[in-house]
């Protein structure tokens, strides 16, 4: 099959067009890289023109006296020039409904074409969508990546982006994506359990991960253990690093000797896997109920990973707490605990490091995901 895939935020797209590569297919990737990120893209459409300081102050001025962004003008202008290249595909996948990272209209403009001049469509509910969002300001859950917007609303404006996805303009590029795709599949249980009851939801697939490139090392504790800490400063707060930022102070003070931390901040993604390299503990995020893509990707190598490891999880793979991943909730004592208890087993450490890179070759294997794609393409 032709296999169109729009959009790259996580690294999710590049390993599933690994997949579906090795098992038979035509698969053209296009999309911005996410920023700093630089994933890797076969179609680049990101604005080339405003990374400068020049360029990033007319960003500003133009978003603040027109509420426009001049950069999403260049990426529909190149969008716009690789229209040809994106015809007669029998399966087109938009990572997520801000795809093309683009202003709403400027996306429709878009995606009006690639909906009309190939055969389905399908969408990922993977990152902050409408779906997602509105759920979580409409029902009380334990915590979301919302829960620090709630607490405090003087916050609101480190969630422009996941408060976007319910503006009118986002609401309505939301509507008429669902009513041209055959379904929606969600990439983990934080997107899953917001669809349940939505009409086109297709069902969850775990994000696949290419352990083929992803080397895995054991680990053995000799001296210190090392944590590292990498921060996305855009993503901060919603993420809850400022819990881990206050924990890791706690065990700096307390365990000067037994333990070397390491934080980085913003760094592009073949940097940031490869810093980590000597870590043992990896703290990712709190408000979640179960793994993003970097957490997956480090419990793949062997890290210990305190992120979304929450009892919904547990459920959907049979697991039991703390035996894969170290579940990280938004309180300071309890993840100062968690490590504590590593430092004081160290035994575990090796122990996690083991069952997390086997609970990734048995439920998060490229090829297993990229066939259960192709079913799902195929049966809808």
């Amino acid at each position: 099959m032709k296999i169109l895939l729009i959009g790259e935020f996580s690294r999710l797209h590049n390993s599933l067009k690994e997949g579906l590569t090795k098992l038979g297919h035509d698969v053209l990737l296009v999309g911005s890289g996410d920023a700093f990120k630089k994933y890797p893209v076969d179609i680049d459409v990101s604005p080339k023109s405003f990374n400068n300081k020049l360029g990033r102050f007319l960003r500003k001025i133009t978003v603040r006296v027109f509420g426009f962004d001049i950069a999403d003008l260049e990426t529909y202008l190149r969008g716009k020039k690789n229209l040809h290249q994106l015809k007669g595909f029998d399966i087109v996948q938009l990572i997520n409904e801000d795809a093309f990272n683009l202003n709403p209209s400027l996306q429709k403009l878009i995606l009006k074409p690639i909906f009309k001049h190939n055969k389905f469509v399908f969408l990922l509910s993977c990152g902050d969508d409408y779906s997602s969002t509105n759920y979580y300001l409409n029902n009380k859950n334990r915590y979301s990546v919302l829960t620090p917007y709630f607490n405090d609303s003087s916050l609101k404006n480190y969630f422009q982006y996941s408060l976007k996805y319910v503006t009118p303009p986002y609401k309505k590029l939301h509507d008429f994506i669902v009513a041209n795709c055959k379904g929606i599949i969600a990439s983990d249980i934080d997107y899953h359990i917001p669809l349940l009851k939505h009409p086109k939801y297709l069902g969850l697939i775990p994000n696949p991960i290419n352990i083929e490139k992803i080397d895995f090392s054991p680990i053995k504790v000799n001296d210190k253990i090392n944590i590292f800490l990498g921060i996305n400063t855009l993503s901060r707060i919603k993420k809850g690093i400022p819990f881990f930022e206050e924990a890791l102070n706690i065990i700096q003070k307390k365990y000067p000797e037994k333990v070397d931390i390491k934080i980085t901040k913003n760094l592009p993604y073949n940097e940031y896997i490869n810093i980590y390299h000597k870590a043992h503990v990896v703290l990712d995020q709190v408000y979640a109920y179960d793994q993003g893509y970097n957490a997956l990707e480090a419990m793949a190598k062997g890290k210990v990973v305190f992120t979304g490891a929450e009892k919904e999880w547990l459920n959907h793979y049979d697991l039991k707490e703390d035996t894969v991943a170290i579940n990280a909730l938004p309180d300071v004592n309890q993840i100062v605990k968690k490590i504590e208890w590593l430092i004081q087993n160290p035994k575990k450490i090796e122990e996690i490091s083991k069952n997390a890179r086997a609970f990734i070759e048995k439920e998060h294997h490229y090829i297993t995901i990229t066939q259960l794609y192709l079913d799902t393409w195929k049966n809808h």
